[in-house]
């Protein structure tokens, strides 16, 4: 017992360190976990061997899947129903485009130059076409673009982006049963009956001190992650689509929200970032790093070829076209989760998965500086209060040029 006592400080320690390391150099703290994971994984697997990470251990496992479980539905219930039913035709095009078009471009260079087998040609399609809501929502909040249309439209394009990568992940790699079917079926029955009765339980229940509603929200998660796995899939996959149902009863529960992502990103989170980064392999990069190129390569120019054309054809000013391509062109969350699923099922090697998360990271950090850096559409800006606006403005935007998250 007193091992996996040391285990778990050994964790949280590096996810403290990885905290720091976010703040000291203005990235996101997923994006350190994962850097941290690698470097931690490469040194003491070294110099004490594979197992004393202890990355392989059941409840490091179960803690990391449900860290990707929860974030994945605080994703989902970030959706604004009203924004999107405004401009559901734009999102709709853009997450679409956005998605598909890397998705193909992704699995052709696996395919064809790089010579991946099929499987694992498609799998790097799928993890290279998801944009990452967490990164993009982050920087539209800090500028005060969440609240404008022009942000509005971004994130939820991204969504549309990252429902297509949950269904491809889906529809390619899940083994079609009698148990697909009573997934499905159950799935469809849990969406209906939580849209339904989730708002009156957490009026008559909620609000007290025994957190009626952070429970109940996790007991439909596990329950339907239980059920995605027990059916061949992947329990990330319904939590998505749990949070897009309830993003107008439970998103709009700001103080709910909160308290999720407390115990999400302060305690769940770090297990499966950390130990995500944990299974690259440091030499196998290092020895490829052309194979690296042309994976961020793909994804990238695939990005732009698909989603700029498509926002000048909405005629969004050239600047604001490429600061939206730019955004929706960032991998952090669900690339590692897909990757992660191919390399637990089989589908990549751990040389692969290698490759992909190294593009994955490269993606989260390139397209936002170079965003934020040349392309910061200020005049969506607003003033904060009175004279003091212009102020605010500028400060907002010189953060930008240095911030990720």
């Amino acid at each position: 017992m007193d091992h996996v006592w040391f285990l778990a400080a050994l964790w949280i320690g590096l996810a403290l360190l990885a905290t720091l390391f976010a703040a000291w150099l203005h990235v996101s703290v997923a994006l350190t976990e994962i850097v941290v994971g690698v470097g931690a994984s490469w040194l003491i697997t070294s110099r004490w061997g594979p197992a004393a990470l202890g990355a392989d251990q059941g409840w490091i496992t179960f803690l990391a899947s449900a860290g990707a479980v929860i974030l994945t539905f605080l994703a989902g219930a970030e959706l604004d129903p009203v924004a999107f039913r405004r401009s559901w035709k734009e999102t709709t095009v853009l997450g679409l485009v956005g998605f598909l078009a890397p998705f193909l471009g992704a699995a052709w260079m696996a395919k064809v130059v790089l010579g991946w087998d099929l499987h694992a040609a498609w799998l790097a399609g799928v993890a290279l076409s998801t944009t990452s809501v967490a990164v993009v929502y982050a920087v539209l909040l800090e500028l005060g673009l969440n609240k404008t249309p022009f942000g509005k439209v971004i994130l939820a394009a991204c969504f549309i982006n990252d429902l297509g990568t949950v269904v491809a992940l889906g529809l390619l790699f899940a083994p079609f049963t009698w148990k697909t079917a009573v997934f499905g079926l159950g799935a469809v029955m849990a969406l209906v009956t939580l849209l339904w009765t989730t708002g009156r339980l957490f009026r008559h229940h909620g609000g007290k001190t025994s957190e009626f509603e952070a429970k109940f929200l996790l007991f439909a998660l596990f329950l339907l992650g239980w059920l995605a796995a027990w059916s061949g899939s992947e329990a990330v996959l319904p939590a998505y689509l749990i949070g897009m149902v309830l993003a107008g009863s439970v998103g709009r529960d700001q103080e709910l929200i909160r308290r999720l992502r407390t115990l999400t990103l302060g305690l769940l989170t770090p297990f499966y970032f950390l130990r995500a980064g944990s299974f690259v392999q440091v030499p196998v990069l290092l020895a490829g790093l052309g194979t690296f190129a042309a994976l961020f390569l793909a994804k990238a120019v695939s990005k732009f070829v698909g989603i700029f054309p498509i926002t000048r054809v909405f005629r969004y000013p050239k600047p604001d076209a490429a600061y939206t391509t730019l955004l929706m062109s960032t991998g952090l969350t669900f690339g590692t989760i897909s990757s992660l699923y191919g390399l637990s099922h089989g589908i990549i090697t751990r040389s692969q998965y290698s490759f992909l998360v190294a593009t994955v990271i490269a993606s989260a950090v390139v397209p936002t500086w170079v965003a934020n850096r040349f392309f910061l559409p200020r005049h969506h800006l607003r003033p904060v209060d009175g004279s003091e606006g212009d102020v605010a403005l500028e400060e907002a935007a010189r953060n930008a040029v240095t911030a990720d998250d």
